[in-house]
């Protein structure tokens, strides 16, 4: 059995990136880690609410372990709002010293495997890009052997955004962030098939409550997809998809630990 280490920029990140893949890990005898790198507060005045939440997540996907770097929400957007007081944003972390925290825990566990992001963060958000930075060099300290970066395929979200639209509802991104957002899909390693798993990504997404909203066309749209039956939503997110850089482009595996 291996031990995998899931390196994300926020509570709830890791169910949308890799909810189904850690629950298919840990359902398959392997060790399972989250490490965030905030705990999702922009302000020191705000309740830490957000990693209660993921402790919920982390149980629904039977991960063994939860650590938090302790760096403050950078925001996303063109605002970059100054560090709070005794905390530093992982937006402007110095990325030594966040990757030798990150590089205690690989060691603790003897991780296998390291999860991170590729070199845009996925959409270009300041903490997921910093997520890769961290994570590449955390790898490299730590002398794990092998690190797979979490992403989506770009055609797939500009489809979506187009569907979106076309039915005036709120899209995932932008048209000009989605362009350049993930991975084409041609240079994408593994395929990740998680069907089996819908339940528990449904149940786990649904423990971030605070990141659904109460009002508004996102938080209908969001409330209808967790009230539909895990068939429905296996089928409507049936795969999770990573880039490994040591492998050629568009390498078709369907296992993170080939």
């Amino acid at each position: 059995m291996a031990t995998v280490v899931a390196f994300h920029a926020h509570p709830d990140d890791e169910v949308i990136l890799t909810g189904g893949t850690l629950a298919r890990a840990a359902a398959g005898g392997h060790r399972v880690v989250v490490v965030t790198a905030t705990d999702g507060r922009i302000q020191n005045d705000e309740s830490g609410f957000r990693l209660d939440e993921l402790q919920s997540s982390a149980s629904i996907l039977g991960v063994d372990r939860v650590e938090c770097l302790g760096y403050a929400d950078s925001g996303y957007g063109p605002l970059f709002y100054p560090d709070p007081p005794g905390r530093v944003r992982f937006g402007r972390a110095d990325v030594e010293e966040a990757a030798q925290r990150l590089a205690a825990i690989l060691g603790e566990e003897d991780a296998d495997l390291l999860l991170s992001y590729p070199p845009n963060g996925g959409y270009g958000h300041r903490d997921h890009v910093q997520v890769h930075r961290v994570g590449k060099r955390g790898a490299e300290l730590a002398a794990t052997p092998r690190v797979l970066e979490a992403t989506m395929p770009r055609e797939l979200l500009v489809c979506i955004g187009h569907l979106a639209r076309l039915l005036r509802l709120p899209a995932p991104y932008e048209p000009d962030v989605a362009r350049t957002a993930y991975t084409p899909r041609a240079n994408i390693t593994h395929h990740i098939d998680v069907f089996r798993f819908a339940r528990q990504k449904r149940d786990a997404f649904a423990a971030h409550r605070s990141q659904i909203g109460e009002s508004g066309v996102g938080a209908r749209m969001y409330g209808v997809l967790l009230r539909v039956p895990p068939q429905v939503f296996g089928l409507l997110f049936p795969r999770e998809w990573f880039v490994d850089p040591a492998l050629p482009a568009g390498a078709a595996s369907r296992d993170i630990f080939d």
